[in-house]
């Protein structure tokens, strides 16, 4: 199956993908509990097969669709840092023999074609593009072989970063959480479609290829992150699993390249979607903001 989560004349609602169209899944089942991710996902194997059998609907065809985040309200996005190894090393470590993980709140997130707001406060935007675990079950201590049991699905995630603020302090939180700089979608899909051992993540800024890797490289591995974030906190559904961004990014470019107003950030991951945003300065930063990091000199992560 494949989900989405679009806006239109009755909310921001959840969608199926049906034959020739997407079906609201709310409407089309009579129960309005399932007309949002996060009430959905409530209603376990009773609103999965009330969704599969929609998928045989042909739902509505509309010109242009509004996709929202494709997990809209996440409790978190749990992330891994440096787990592809190449990355590691352009960013100056060794590959890591731990995972790395750092969380962001879901007001950074936007739509998988909404824009990407350059915050005025930082000159060093900087794109990651990565494969996306969505939680279904979720659940406590899970093992890596039964991993994929607590999953909804897969999607595109492109975590942007304020590099300079990563880089002031020995924590990354700040840099990772600024508002509307994480596009995420367009689509959830389901384990049974896509196997996400071994697909390409492709990430073009004004269509020259930057990052292309495939999810075999990582250190961590989809179901271990899953046994890793699982063994300190319970998963819930709806959370999100951002998996780690290749080598490619910008800030370890010569010359480093940092994403500009209008400039057009594109992330693909075969068999799982695309993302496609254009970035756009921030407005109504006060004047004179005391909070601007000054770093210069040779920095790495």
């Amino acid at each position: 199956m494949r989900f989405a989560t679009i806006r239109n004349e009755q909310g921001t609602r959840l969608h199926v993908r049906g034959t020739t169209g997407y079906v609201d899944v709310g409407h089309a089942t009579g129960n309005e509990s399932f007309a949002t991710l996060s009430t959905f996902l409530l209603g376990g194997h009773e609103a999965l097969s009330a969704a599969e059998e929609l998928t045989r609907h042909p739902g509505r065809e509309v010109a242009e669709i509004d996709f929202a985040p494709a997990a809209p309200s996440p409790g978190r996005v749990l992330c891994l840092g440096l787990n592809y190894g190449d990355h590691a090393r352009e960013a100056g470590w060794l590959p890591p023999a731990w995972p790395e993980p750092f969380i962001r709140g879901p007001q950074s997130l936007v739509g998988p074609y909404d824009e990407i707001v350059k915050p005025l406060l930082s000159s060093e935007l900087d794109f990651e593009g990565e494969l996306a675990v969505v939680i279904g079950q979720g659940g406590r201590y899970i093992p890596a072989a039964k991993a994929l049991d607590a999953v909804l699905g897969f999607t595109v995630i492109n975590e942007v970063t304020a590099r300079d603020w990563q880089r002031a302090s020995k924590q990354w939180t700040a840099g990772k959480n600024f508002d509307s700089t994480m596009p995420l979608g367009p689509e959830i899909v389901t384990p049974d479609e896509v196997d996400i051992s071994d697909v390409v993540v492709t990430t073009k800024v004004n269509g020259e290829t930057m990052q292309s890797a495939s999810t075999s490289q990582m250190l961590t591995s989809v179901v271990r992150s899953i046994e890793f974030f699982s063994s300190f906190t319970r998963l819930m559904p709806g959370d999100v699993i951002a998996t780690g961004t290749p080598a490619g990014v910008g800030f370890a470019r010569t010359p480093p390249t940092y994403l500009q107003a209008g400039d057009v950030v594109e992330v693909d991951i075969v068999g799982i979607g695309s993302l496609r945003n254009r970035v756009v300065d921030e407005v109504g930063v006060p004047t004179d903001w005391p909070w601007v990091p000054e770093l210069s000199g040779e920095r790495t992560l």
